[in-house]
């Protein structure tokens, strides 16, 4: 059965990591959308408290910056219909590759700490900094494109092929939104969050001017 050749193109989410290094290494589109996303906001208040812990005068309604955002959401991903395809890869290792490529986003690569290794040995340099991982963009839409990092990575492999890859998986993640007082806002990072919060700020003025007289008079106004 075929789908209405007028409905809308679904747009798949992702979650890129974005390394020079290897661009396509951390390329992850959902295979299928998680059917729920959920979202809380905490919001960062003044750290200013006067007498008995209450907030100083003048410093109850001041924000220190953004709302910290955590997401959590379950991604699913199988290889079934793409065996039945004869997909080569599918055959060959199931969906671990799309498994390894998440996981990757949580891996120092293997290249840093091996020079690492070596200058700590050859040099006797005493202090080495830590190598970055590269940075994660989640893509939800063309109004979500936030940079994230991964905080809690949960995987449930459920079926295995002769060679024991698995070829369906669950995989629960965490992930916390990386704001412009995170990464700086000249950075790519925090210019990407500076655009999703221009795209927020759009969408709460579209919101207001739909509601037409009743958002200044009330109703009845």
């Amino acid at each position: 059965m075929t789908a209405f050749p007028n409905s809308p193109r679904l747009q798949k989410g992702a979650i890129v990591g974005l390394d020079p290094a290897n661009p396509l290494a951390s390329i992850i589109v959902f295979q299928y959308n998680p059917e729920t996303v959920t979202r809380t906001l905490t919001p960062q208040t003044s750290a200013g408290h006067g007498e008995w812990g209450q907030l100083a005068p003048g410093e109850a309604m001041r924000l220190a910056g953004p709302p910290q955002e955590d997401l959590t959401l379950e991604v699913i991903f199988d290889a079934t219909d793409k065996l039945e395809k004869g997909d080569p890869v599918a055959a060959q290792a199931g969906v671990y590759p799309q498994l390894s490529a998440l996981e990757m986003l949580l891996y120092p690569k293997s290249s840093s700490v091996i020079a690492n290794e070596a200058l700590l040995n050859s040099a006797g340099m005493i202090e080495i900094i830590p190598p970055e991982a590269p940075m994660a963009v989640l893509v939800w839409g063309p109004k979500r494109v936030v940079p994230v990092r991964v905080m809690s990575f949960s995987i449930t492999e459920e079926m295995f092929d002769t060679n024991l890859n698995p070829i369906h998986a669950k995989v629960s993640l965490g992930l916390r939104v990386l704001n412009y007082r995170d990464l700086g806002l000249a950075s790519p990072g925090g210019a990407l969050f500076m655009a999703h919060q221009l795209a927020k700020e759009a969408m709460a003025t579209l919101n207001t001017a739909a509601k037409g007289p009743l958002a200044a008079g009330g109703p009845g106004g």
